[in-house]
């Protein structure tokens, strides 16, 4: 019950992270978000765009092992792995702080998921 509750909670994360990405890239929200200039985020719109996306097919992901219940573990197991992988990448490449937004919540939920 605990590693569902915190698997939505990543999952709800994403689709945050998706709005950001895909709805609000080059507008106010989405430049103090992710520290943006303007001229940055409006080349990088069409990127932004691609990356929400990503962030969506997650939270499918998520979402459908949830809906599966028990049957689902696998396939939770599997998309909270891509979301920490990501989470790690995004530090070690782009800035620290995604490992503390994305990853480091995804390894919780999955540590819950396999030990309790």
């Amino acid at each position: 019950m605990i590693a569902n509750i915190l698997i939505g909670l990543v999952a709800l994360l994403h689709v945050y992270f998706m709005y950001l990405e895909m709805m609000v890239w080059d507008k106010p929200l989405g430049l103090k978000t992710f520290r943006l200039t303007p001229e940055f985020a409006a080349a990088s719109k069409a990127l932004a765009l691609n990356q929400g996306l990503y962030n969506g097919f997650l939270v499918a992901g998520l979402a459908w092992g949830l809906w599966l219940g028990q049957a689902g573990f696998a396939i939770k197991v599997f998309f909270l792995g891509c979301v920490a992988v990501a989470g790690i990448v995004g530090a070690l490449t782009v800035n620290r702080r995604i490992f503390f937004v994305q990853g480091l919540p995804a390894i919780v939920a999955l540590a819950a998921l396999i030990l309790l």
